[in-house]
């Protein structure tokens, strides 16, 4: 199935009132499962966070692995503690291109997807049509208009178990800070704060020339659906991808999926409806998007739709940080790394990047917490069985944490942020119609260029 651009901007209306319509994957293998079942599972980036992944996978048959370097994937499992991962993956089958995983492998329920951002729509496409469960690192996507392709490819196959890879969405503390302010301990939030120390990789630095790849890499399967083709140079992969604006979403990307995640959970505030972002400069500032993405950004996103009147947010990375706040109780401090502090007319709340730690600040807002009492279900294992909560959730033993349909409006949010700093102004948006209404050329950045044969 393609949804082309005329079709999903006419019917982008559906992420906010329910989406449906798309027929159902063609391929469903789905059976009964008993809680002794072992889930076929194939995973797609088998080094570094996939290899984190697969390791607290390894009570199911890990039957396939796609990786475009086999010497990365060997050095992410050398540690004697992931003996058991190594020896899976020694016996798995081996693909450098998902494509040839996909047309070959019938035996498959289930795929985590942990390629660089630029991959995750399109193969968590092909796996959903051919009637995979998937489990898909954050971000979800890499834009906004394949967000909501994956959304309704969801609806439309609801037998399909779907996770985003953050974590935190299945911590304890995390969900009894979204209990307490949901609670209205601190009273009503209109303002938001959002820090992170991210990137921890080059960013605002000027493209590298091309060099020699390794032996062992796959380049041209490593670029997959990225229109560009600027030749290997290590400032790409493996890991500082994140920072180079056609293959990575930066800081917000990276790191939203868990931080932003926290307030548009507890708060529900839907869609933003205006959104600005301020930076340090861009890696080419003559030309944006063939660079890497600033150092530091603050980005200002209004809800002005927010259940009980407007919300703003305010994002903060490269370091940067809120004051802060007045009343802190002793021995508390901002973690430099990341958090969240919720503003409220009656006190506020703080916790750390996934959601741990929750500090209370104001007078009478711990004996009014203590009050609150619990409401969302826990997670076997908190954050640590996040992975296997997908499992579980494939088996029908437990309800899945961070499903599509929680992920899309998410993760649509904080690329908003992104869409805003290549506009380089605020963009006024419409949720509903998926449209910005302000300046009609920043459209652009909701989609983006494929490469041939890798099409979404």
């Amino acid at each position: 199935m393609r949804i082309d651009r005329r079709s999903w901007m006419g019917g982008a209306a559906a992420l906010a009132v329910g989406m449906g319509g798309a027929p159902a994957a063609t391929a469903q293998r789905q059976r009964r499962r008993a809680a002794s079942d072992r889930v076929n599972v194939a995973v797609i980036g088998a080094g570094g966070m996939g290899a984190s992944n697969m390791d607290k996978l390894t009570s199911q048959n890990i039957v396939a692995m796609t990786d475009v370097d086999m010497a990365h994937v060997a050095r992410s499992v050398g540690d004697p503690k992931r003996a058991a991962l190594k020896a899976a993956y020694d016996k798995a089958a081996k693909y450098a291109d998902y494509r040839r995983m996909f047309d070959a492998r019938k035996d498959l329920d289930a795929v985590v997807i942990a390629a660089p951002d630029h991959h995750h729509a399109v193969a968590a496409k092909m796996a959903i049509e051919r009637g995979l469960h998937v489990y898909v690192q954050k971000p979800l996507t890499y834009t906004v208009r394949e967000g909501r392709v994956l959304a309704e490819l969801a609806r439309a196959n609801p037998k399909l178990v779907t996770q985003m890879g953050n974590q935190g969405h299945s911590g304890d503390d995390g969900r009894r800070a979204v209990e307490i302010v949901r609670g209205g301990a601190i009273g009503r939030v209109r303002e938001v704060q959002v820090w992170t120390n991210r990137p921890i990789w080059p960013q605002g630095v000027a493209r590298p020339e091309a060099v020699a790849m390794p032996a062992s890499l796959d380049w041209d399967a490593w670029r997959g659906p990225a229109a560009v083709d600027w030749g290997y140079n290590p400032m790409y992969a493996h890991f500082n991808w994140r920072g180079w604006a056609p293959f990575g979403t930066g800081a917000l990307g990276d790191m939203g999926a868990h931080l932003v995640d926290f307030p548009v959970w507890a708060l529900e505030p839907g869609l933003p409806t205006r959104v600005e972002t301020r930076h340090s400069v861009w890696g080419d500032p003559k030309n944006p998007a063939d660079g890497s993405y600033p150092l530091a950004t603050v980005s200002y996103f209004d809800f002005g739709n927010a259940k009980g009147g407007p919300i703003r947010m305010t994002w903060y990375d490269g370091g940067l940080m809120p004051p802060t706040p007045p009343g802190m109780p002793a021995g508390a401090k901002m973690d430099p790394g990341g958090g969240v502090l919720y503003i409220g007319d009656r006190g506020m709340l703080m916790h750390e990047t996934y959601g741990e730690n929750p500090v209370l600040i104001g007078d009478g807002v711990e004996e009014r917490a203590a009050a609150i009492p619990t409401s969302l279900p826990r997670i076997q294992g908190g954050m640590g069985g996040h992975e296997m909560n997908w499992i579980r959730a494939i088996r029908g033993e437990e309800a899945i944490s961070s499903p599509f349909a929680t992920a899309v409006p998410l993760t649509e949010t904080m690329l908003l942020g992104v869409v805003a700093l290549r506009a380089g102004r605020a963009i006024d948006y419409d949720g509903a119609a998926g449209r910005i209404t302000n300046v009609a050329d920043a459209n652009r950045y909701l989609d983006r260029e494929y490469r041939k044969g890798w099409e979404l």
